[in-house]
């Protein structure tokens, strides 16, 4: 049996596949995701007599003192997680990108996480365009996951990765 010996020099390197559209779009909504939580955090900082309002309608009886412990109880975290969000949305748009299937998985995580945050903001005091966006980040969310999970994406997340 005659088997040829291989050919001299480093191996040819595995082509990779291109992201279809359907990534790429579900990419352009993470960036959007991304930029609208830098909204989200702008709004968070802009509308704090807003939350103040909502704070003294659900808690009339609340010293002034209780109102801003209150108010500073829920603006700190808001922009805290908003700046967090925002680096979660550009990592996963990056990794995503690349054709990183555990990014998928993880951004699905992000996103059912995300659906508890909004479920529970309906239930605490917040400004009405705090609300609405958060809505919006939550549909731009739900856009990005379809896409990644749709038939299109699919092969291009299960190609094996280049080393290097």
């Amino acid at each position: 049996m005659y088997e040829p010996y291989p050919a001299p020099g480093p191996a040819p390197e595995p082509q990779r596949i291109q992201p279809p559209r359907s990534v790429l779009n579900a990419v352009r909504l993470m960036y959007a995701g991304a930029a609208l939580e830098v909204l989200a955090v702008i709004i968070a900082m802009l509308t704090r007599d807003s939350l103040r309002s909502a704070i003294m309608a659900r808690h009339p009886a609340y010293s002034a003192v209780q109102l801003h412990h209150a108010e500073a109880g829920r603006a700190v975290p808001l922009v805290i997680g908003g700046l967090i969000a925002i680096a979660l949305w550009l990592w996963m748009a990056w990794a995503n990108g690349r054709g990183r299937n555990w990014a998928r998985i993880l951004s699905a995580v992000f996103f059912g996480i995300s659906t508890l945050d909004l479920l529970v903001s309906f239930f605490v005091a917040r400004a009405a365009a705090s609300t609405v966006l958060g809505v919006v980040i939550w549909l731009v969310g739900l856009g990005a996951i379809v896409l990644m999970f749709s038939r299109e994406s699919g092969p291009f997340y299960l190609q094996q990765p280049l080393r290097g």
